[in-house]
């Protein structure tokens, strides 16, 4: 294999626009670009902004009480890309074939070329080249070279911010709507830059973009091929979000080409000195590592206010939503190799307390927090509560994250400040959501009426998963809390907290009950699983996975069935609690009937089958993990990449 730095063409198999797109997509954790055809852009092309949403009022043929009010969706802005080019006769390059892609994983550059041709076949070649800041994270540079090739006269290029087409409307749930009330005003022309301005009608939020030629103008670039290449540079970038629909500032005329190149290529540096990967004897895994990483560190957001979303910032897939998918697959790596990034992904969850405050009291919890499951704003977008708001596992996988964040940077100020708050609420809403119950004699701790992370069985009672990262919570505020106290006593005060409290805690995550089954002599996904059918695994074609798609929701509920880790996921997060010989068990069972439609599974069972021992088997689902989106092993990634993936990797 050649550089394993750089991603060419030549490495994937796929070679459809839209895949491509997605795989050579370009951000900063505040914006980022889908690398379409210029010439003859896609409906899923464009510039998607972290956090920038519109919403619309969710209509339910019949609703209830607490049922999430608005859908959140990312918005598709125009795309930074396009051009149009013409000949000295008006006859416009219509076509374009990519030849040449070639992604520069230690700078960020991204060359590409292209043969673009007429309807009379006249055809020049087109050489681009991106590349995004990195540092203030509102410009992209793009160098548009055009050299001769059939077509060798004059020929006129003018770059201009149009809306991108809709995409055909689509019944797979992880796909995203389409927004079509945008508002776009104030254009602002003159020689060397045009704005446009674009608000969103209900959720209230204003964008600018520009495009600012360097050293030119924007509407009149013309040369004549006969005598030399072309060369036509654009700055072109996205403003901060205006939270109050004013007139968001961007000023591009300080950029050039090479000045946002050394920005990203200083950037990248530092990455790779605290992320650089080698695998000796397997060059293909290397690089879809790194390309993994690369990914990785494009899409988080970086303010405390944004956060990750579930495709990053490659594809408006699952409409541009956060899930636990960032703490629980995202949030470790960041921990590990750049902590503030870390501190601001959590940040995100501290500065939406109070919308998860308010969910919990939906759900007749006076005391506690619930966070959404998915969110833009921080409040629930779910429509669908059974795989939803339902998976409460939530409050103690932030907790989990907050907790390993604390462990490897010992931050106290963030704990004071921030961290135990979120551990203590989370824990309150496990003492208020959860009842007690006798069983023979014996109190024991439940939570009913609950969704784990395989969102194959819903609405069951003591998902195995949910109790233990519960008990987990219950814990982590004890402990957190005695350092807190120690530390600053006021606190506790601020936050109404008691040594009584503290106390109740520990009682309750001590009679917590984890489901066990005798029978089999493992750990029972949840009280009921056992006693459903086995999903008809030898007649169900190939082509009807993912399940969701082809089946009515209560048809796979009552089968045994599991769309990803989550019994397995709880014994990888707490080792401590089983022996080999029941974890080998427990893999062997349900590993069985675990199809893999979340890309979030194979990561897990690999992790697992390493500790068992099993390298062929921790090997393989390593390599399915490491090169899905480079492989498009769900079938799906011209969406968007499969970001909790990349970090399972």
């Amino acid at each position: 294999m050649a550089n394993l730095n750089v991603l060419s063409l030549t490495d994937l198999k796929n070679h459809q626009p839209p895949y491509l797109e997605t795989i050579y997509s370009l951000a900063n954790g505040h914006f980022g670009i889908r690398a379409s055809d210029p010439i003859d852009p896609s409906p899923s092309s464009g510039t998607l902004v972290n956090g920038y949403y519109e919403s619309n009022p969710i209509v339910y043929g019949e609703s209830a009480v607490g049922y999430a009010k608005n859908h959140q969706t990312i918005v598709n802005l125009p795309d930074l890309r396009q051009i149009s080019v013409e000949t000295s006769d008006g006859k416009l390059f219509e076509k374009s074939v990519l030849k040449v892609s070639d992604l520069n994983l230690e700078t960020g550059l991204l060359n590409q070329s292209y043969v673009l041709s007429t309807k009379d076949n006249d055809s020049i070649y087109l050489n681009l080249s991106s590349v995004i800041d990195q540092t203030d994270q509102t410009a992209l540079a793009l160098r548009y070279e055009f050299v001769k090739n059939s077509y060798a006269g004059k020929i006129k290029v003018t770059k201009p911010l149009k809306t991108v087409k809709n995409a055909d409307s689509s019944d797979d749930p992880r796909k995203a709507r389409q927004i079509k009330n945008l508002n776009i005003t104030s254009i602002v022309d003159d020689a060397t830059q045009n704005k446009i301005l674009i608000k969103t009608h209900n959720s209230k939020l204003a964008i600018a973009m520009a495009i600012s030629a360097f050293s030119g103008t924007l509407n009149d670039w013309e040369f004549d091929l006969n005598q030399n290449n072309g060369v036509a540079t654009y700055i072109t970038g996205v403003s901060n979000i205006d939270y109050h629909q004013k007139t968001p500032a961007i000023d591009l005329s300080n950029y050039s080409f090479d000045s946002i190149a050394e920005s990203s290529k200083q950037y990248w540096r530092e990455i790779w000195h605290n992320s650089q990967i080698e695998i000796d004897g397997d060059d293909k895994l290397t690089q879809a590592i790194r390309y993994n990483l690369f990914q990785l560190n494009q899409s988080a957001g970086r303010d405390g206010q944004t956060n990750i979303p579930a495709k990053g910032l490659s594809g408006s897939g699952y409409e541009g939503h956060y899930f636990w998918d960032t703490e629980m697959y995202l949030l470790p790596y960041f921990t590990y190799t750049d902590p503030k990034v870390a501190r601001d992904l959590l940040d995100f969850r501290y500065n939406t307390l109070d919308q998860a405050k308010k969910q919990a009291k939906t759900l007749g919890v006076d005391h506690g927090v619930l966070f959404p499951w998915r969110t833009i704003n921080g409040q629930e977008a779910s429509a669908y509560y059974p795989a939803g708001t339902a998976q409460y596992h939530i409050d103690g996988d932030i907790a989990y994250a907050a907790n390993r964040y604390y462990e490897a940077t010992i931050d106290n100020d963030w704990l004071i400040q921030k961290g135990f708050e979120l551990v203590l609420e989370t824990a309150r809403f496990w003492v208020n959501f959860g009842h007690y119950r006798e069983i023979d004699h014996q109190k024991r701790f439940e939570f009913t009426g609950v969704t784990g992370p395989n969102e194959y069985t819903v609405m069951v009672d003591n998902n195995y998963y949910t109790n233990r990262i519960a008990k987990h919570n219950l814990n982590l505020a004890v402990r957190l809390g005695k350092i807190a106290h120690a530390l600053a006593p006021e606190k506790f005060e601020q936050l109404n907290v008691t040594t009584k409290e503290l106390h109740r805690f520990s009682e309750i995550s001590q009679a917590i009950y984890l489901p066990f089954n005798s029978d089999l002599q493992i750990n029972a996904q949840d009280d009921s699983f056992f006693s459903k059918p086995l999903w008809p695994f030898d007649t169900t074609p190939k082509e009807n996975y993912p399940l969701l798609l082809h089946y009515h929701p209560l048809t796979i509920y009552r089968h045994q069935v599991a769309k990803q880790a989550d019994t397995i996921l709880a014994e990888f997060l707490f080792p401590q609690d089983t022996n080999q010989d029941q974890l080998k068990r427990e893999y062997d069972y349900y590993e069985k009937i675990t199809t893999h439609d979340s890309s979030l599974s194979r990561s897990v069972f690999s992790m697992v089958a390493a500790r068992l021992n099993d390298y062929k088997q921790a090997y393989q689902y390593f390599m399915a993990t490491a090169t899905m989106d480079l492989t498009d092993l769900q079938g799906n990634t011209e969406d968007g990449l499969h970001l909790s993936n990349l970090g399972g990797s």
